[in-house]
This record gives C-alpha cells, sequence and structure tokens, in this order.
C-alpha cells in the first residue's frame, strides 16, 4: 500500500515515456509534436465580432493547412494583431471604405505567456462599410504560403530552445521550493512545462513524483499528530468523532498510512468498551484499480492546476497574451 503512489505514477511517466518514443533526433521529433490552436482576443484593433470570427477562421485553416492544428485549450497559440495603414473613404455611391491593414501573426505561450516568433504582412479591402472593408481584406489573407513556412519553423525552434534551455532553471526553482516544503508551488512549476519538450518533460515528471510523495506524507504526519491530540483530549465519543475528521484527510499512499489504521482501531476498540458499540468510520479505502488509478493520476495533476491558477488544458492568461500587443 505504501507504495502504491510511488508505483503509479512512475508508471504514469513510463507510459509517456513510450508514447514519445525513443528517438535518435529528438528536436525534429519535438518539433512534430508542436501544435497551434488559434486564438483572438476580444480587442484586436477596430475589429467587429463579425471581423473577429473570419480572423479566426483565416488563422484556424493557416494552422490546418500547416498541419500543426491542436485541440482547443491547447498552450501554443497563433493569433494576430492589426493596425491600420490607410483609411480612404471613397466618394461613391453610397460612400466606400478603402483600408490597408498590416497584419501581424504571433506564436507563443499563452500559459506562460512568451512570444516567439511574428510576421507581419499588409493586406487591403474595401467595402460599403468598415466592418464588410475589413472583411474584404481579411479574406485576403492566405491560408498556405511559403512565407509561413519558416515563421512557423521560427517558432517551433525557439519553443523547443527556450524549454531546453531554461529546464535546469525550471528544476532549480522547484527544488528550492520542494526543499522550504512549498510542494503545491514545486508542482505548479515542474506543471508549467510543456510536453512538446520531451527529454525536460520527463525530467519535470520524475520530480512531481518525488514531490509529490514528499506532500503526502509530511500532511499525513501532520494529520496523525493532530488526531492523537484530538483523540487524547477526552477519549470519548466527542473526541472520537474529532479524531475521524482529522484522519479522514489521510491518503492512503502515504507512509503513515498504517499508523492511522492503528489509532483507528485503537479509538474504535475504546469506543466499543465505553458503550458497546461500533464505532461508524473507516479511513480511505482502496477502490478497484482502474477508479484508483484514475483518482490518484488526477490528484496529482490537479495540485499543479490549482497553484498555477490553470486546468489540464491551458486556459489562456489573456493578460499575458495582451502584452504581445
Amino acid at each position: 500500500m505504501k507504495k502504491k503512489l510511488f508505483t503509479l505514477l512512475l508508471t504514469l511517466t513510463t507510459s509517456y515515456s513510450n508514447f514519445f518514443a525513443q528517438n535518435t533526433n529528438g528536436k525534429t521529433d519535438d518539433a512534430g509534436r508542436i501544435a497551434l490552436n488559434a486564438y483572438v482576443p476580444s480587442q484586436v484593433g477596430d475589429l467587429t465580432p463579425t471581423a473577429q470570427d473570419a480572423l479566426k477562421l483565416r488563422l484556424q485553416r493557416i494552422v490546418t493547412s500547416n498541419g500543426i492544428a491542436g485541440s482547443p485549450g491547447n498552450r501554443f497559440v497563433l493569433t494576430a494583431k492589426i493596425v491600420e495603414l490607410t483609411k480612404d473613404v471613397l466618394p461613391t455611391t453610397p460612400i466606400s471604405y478603402a483600408y490597408t491593414l498590416e497584419v501581424t501573426l504571433m506564436i507563443g505561450d499563452a500559459v506562460s505567456g512568451n512570444l516567439f516568433s511574428s510576421l507581419s504582412f499588409e493586406t487591403k479591402g474595401a467595402g460599403k462599410s468598415v466592418t464588410k472593408a475589413y472583411m474584404s481584406a481579411i479574406k485576403k489573407i492566405k491560408s498556405k504560403s511559403s512565407k509561413y513556412t519558416e515563421f512557423l519553423d521560427d517558432a517551433k525552434t525557439k519553443i523547443l530552445e527556450h524549454y531546453n534551455a531554461n529546464c535546469d532553471f525550471y528544476l532549480k526553482d522547484a527544488e528550492t521550493l520542494k526543499n522550504s516544503d512549498q510542494f503545491e508551488e514545486a508542482i505548479a512549476v515542474l506543471a508549467s512545462i510543456p510536453d512538446v519538450c520531451k527529454d525536460c518533460y520527463m525530467k519535470a515528471m520524475d520530480n512531481v513524483v518525488k514531490i509529490y510523495k514528499l506532500k503526502i506524507n509530511k500532511e499525513c504526519k501532520v494529520s496523525l499528530t493532530n488526531a492523537n491530540n484530538a483523540w487524547n483530549a477526552s477519549q470519548d465519543g466527542d473526541a472520537a468523532n474529532n479524531a475521524a475528521i482529522i484522519l479522514a484527510n489521510i491518503d492512503p499512499n502515504s507512509d503513515c498510512y498504517d499508523d492511522a489504521q492503528l489509532l483507528a482501531n485503537k479509538i474504535a476498540k475504546r469506543i466499543k468498551e465505553l458503550d458497546q458499540r461500533e464505532w461508524d468510520f473507516k479511513l480511505k479505502q482502496q477502490q478497484d484499480q482502474v477508479n484508483k488509478e484514475a483518482a490518484e493520476i488526477k490528484a496529482a495533476r490537479d495540485i499543479g492546476v490549482a497553484e498555477a491558477k490553470n486546468q489540464p488544458k491551458a486556459v489562456y492568461n489573456t493578460t499575458l497574451v495582451y502584452g504581445w500587443w
């Protein structure tokens, strides 16, 4: 029982290793795993909601046409900034508008806020309203072009370079936090490393296993001490209930779980001696293997998720993304 969590998380880590597979060209394989999701903030220049939707559709076509489309929530995004270079009101009946727009495509990490690459070009459009003129210009943005190849490759290279070059710093930060018993914060740092950077990610997962184990062991010791104190206060029904509230939080995979079970048995025996009734309490028990593994994996992930104000699927930090403007 004491080794269950370590074994489970080690299995999880190994499964990631098998998924990534061994290779002799790590950078190429890592780059091939990078996918982008089209993202358009709610405020992009003077774009109306209709024009925003059109821009997002163009961005989606770019990533799809180049074979790098990611699922919704993917942390790496392709977004765009639009600046009006010229705006002309044409003396037609009715009045028409003509725009020259500078479009800047940007690829970055919407979780950390790192911007990795950008590409600017001009597009023109005209229409009988501002929205139609914008729509005309946006529709002229091609979904596939040779100029995108260098842009996309540059972004992929920089993403990998950033996390590979800074991997030791992430690991060191997590180690420092761990040594200060800031386990949730340490796991959050490690959870911020994307899985596209195989070597760094696997090192992070190895450390998550160790830190999570330290966390639940420390919490178990504290809970066990508090439960003993609660019980020893009067060793009656009320004391038993108070101890039960504390014992209920002990992870069955922690090292002191057996000691917690001994205390629970001791309390149950005393309660039966006092009034000949069974103490209606049980420590957390192992569920069937499938449910237990799913629950434990989720628990390990949720630590970093909660501390980083993030979800298993990336939630875009719009404050950081707006900083690219």
